[in-house]
């Protein structure tokens, strides 16, 4: 019998099909928590060891330009879940729980006909985890605490039960069903636990924008070594899909929810805070390589939605990237945008720095990024790690007068630039400012444009770039 493309594809997909799985593929969505590229095997950090979500990315695509929609956990995710930008949703607090009128991906999942479920580390959409007395009052009065009415299965137990919580709701799922299952993890989170890898500090690749430091380096082997053992907590949870019998159909995609806990990191809109890693893999229909494209944390909704068959939402402002998975067409974007808010739970006191408030946009084409700080006078600080060596060696080092001028500019300076411009191409880290120079007015012009348009069609609260 001759045996051409379209026999080929129909006898791969036979096995699944005959076991009762339904043609709708199942959708896991794997996420790890203060993740920034490049910090994976795959993506050339051979300081470290991470075979599992290596060989995920050599069976499937590999994204080197994916970028959340924010540096933090809340505004990111609720962009993951809506496909929407953090403003629009009004997820800009931590203690502020999803609007009860803003639809979620599992919501449109199940008119889909999937079995939907959440475990892991608490994902952050429903509000405080252990909100006080008052709080728990107001979400009781007003009933926003929406999630168990989301989703099939709940669960937030801690990142070491993951597996477990998988297997309990595949054996939950309806026969005949599809499914979607997210799963939490905590590393690698700060606080970064040294028993965790074993990343030795002299042969980490200290990026541009930190200082090379003896706290620096201990630092990032701490953080390299929380995402060894991320990398075995994600083979634990693989192994159990495989054992299901659910593999051939589905569609597994890891992501970082925001980027890494260091200067220039999480909290920033810097590349740090929002470049992270991305891979899917869908055995028999997914592609196998990397691609350059721009994607936003925007565009996961989208994609599990097109993936399930569904159509996209006209408020979605994500756009699918399944044609880059599996071959098809894909509209590239030309334009990623990012939005940093209000951080954690605390109050707002005189001596709040930018490491909890902080407001400020971006806009970042493939050469360029243009970040606008509304709130310039705010003191600089890194979000979770400011008590750690790397800071606390970069606080001497510039008391001593003895940090160079980029990390000088980029840490300390008073007030920060209402605007900042930045050539990746020629300044990866992001540390020379071209802001009002006469040889960039029209790249600058371009972006600040772009990013007036996204202000005003998401109903962003601050105002815009320009004055026209």
């Amino acid at each position: 019998m001759k045996v051409t493309r379209r026999s080929m594809i129909s006898t791969l997909a036979a096995p699944a099909l005959a076991s009762g799985q339904p043609k709708q593929p199942n959708l896991l969505f794997l996420l790890s928590d203060d993740h920034s590229y490049p910090y994976l095997g795959t993506y050339g950090a051979r300081w470290m060891s991470t075979p599992t979500l290596d060989a995920l990315a050599a069976e499937g695509m590999r994204f080197d330009r994916a970028f959340t929609a924010a540096p933090q956990c809340v505004p990111s995710r609720a962009a993951m879940m809506t496909g929407r930008s953090p403003v629009a949703v009004r997820m800009g607090r931590f203690n502020t729980p999803m609007p009860p009128d803003v639809r979620s991906l599992p919501e449109y999942l199940r008119e889909l006909g999937y079995y939907t479920g959440v475990c892991g580390r608490y994902f952050h959409l429903d509000g405080v985890a252990k909100a006080g007395e008052l709080t728990r009052a107001i979400y009781e009065k007003h009933g926003l605490k929406t999630w168990a009415k989301r989703v099939d299965f709940l669960d937030t137990s801690a990142q070491t039960q993951t597996p477990l919580r998988f297997q309990e709701f595949l054996n939950q799922v309806p026969k005949g069903k599809p499914w979607f299952f997210w799963i939490n993890f905590s590393d690698p989170h700060h606080v970064w636990d040294a028993k965790a890898g074993n990343v030795d500090p002299k042969k980490v690749s200290v990026p541009p924008y930190l200082p090379d430091l003896p706290g620096v380096r201990e630092d990032l082997a701490l953080y390299c070594g929380e995402i060894e053992r991320l990398d075995g907590l994600v083979a634990r949870n693989l192994e159990v899909l495989k054992k299901s019998g659910f593999e051939d159909n589905t569609l597994v995609v890891f992501m970082g929810d925001n980027g890494m806990a260091f200067p220039h990191g999480k909290g920033s809109l810097y590349d740090p805070g929002l470049h992270v890693p991305l891979i899917a893999r869908w055995p028999g229909r997914a592609k196998r390589g990397a691609t350059q494209a721009l994607i936003s944390g925007e565009d996961i909704a989208p994609t599990f939605l097109e993936a399930a068959g569904g159509r996209i939402p006209a408020e979605m402002t994500g756009r699918s990237f399944l044609g880059l998975i599996t071959g098809g067409r894909y509209e590239p974007r030309k334009y990623i945008f990012g939005a940093r808010l209000h951080h954690g739970n605390s109050p707002f006191t005189e001596n709040t720095r930018a490491s909890t408030f902080d407001l400020s946009r971006c806009v970042r084409s493939d050469r360029w990024k243009l970040i606008y700080n509304c709130t310039p006078h705010m003191e600089y600080q890194p979000v979770d790690s400011a008590r750690d060596p790397s800071w606390q060696q970069i606080l001497a080092a510039h008391n001593a007068g003895q940090l160079k001028p980029e990390h000088e500019r980029a840490y300390f300076q008073k007030p920060r630039p209402v605007l900042e411009l930045f050539d990746l191409q020629n300044d990866p880290g992001e540390l020379n400012n071209l802001a009002g120079k006469p040889e960039v007015k029209a790249v600058q012009e371009e972006l600040m444009a772009a990013l007036q348009e996204k202000m005003t069609i998401d109903f962003d609260f601050l105002p815009p770039p320009v004055a026209n």
